[in-house]
């Protein structure tokens, strides 16, 4: 109730929106504006960057990786040693089909 008892207010005291709409300067072209040299470096400059932060982060995840597989065998070993099985189980051997 207050909000339009003081729009009106300010609207009777000429107080309010501003109908005049920015005009451009005369023989302006809107199909001429391009961002330039400096839009384009800075645009290469964004995307080296997401590219090496992508490379970055395939490698930590792989090292991640391989240090949870690094960690499986060697609680497995463990667990061999506990059992009283050999330390180093012996590798599969291929079937032949």
């Amino acid at each position: 109730m207050i909000v339009y008892t003081l729009a009106a207010s300010l609207h009777s005291m000429g107080i309010g929106p501003n109908p005049v709409e920015p005009t451009t300067p005369p023989g302006f072209d809107p199909n001429t504006v391009t961002p330039g040299v400096a839009g384009f470096v800075a645009i290469a400059l964004v995307a080296i960057a997401t590219i090496f932060l992508l490379v970055d982060m395939t490698r930590r995840i792989r090292r991640v990786r391989y240090r949870g597989e690094v960690r499986e065998r060697l609680e497995a070993e463990q667990a061999m040693i506990a059992e009283g099985g050999p330390a180093h189980p012996e590798p599969e051997q291929p079937t032949e089909r």
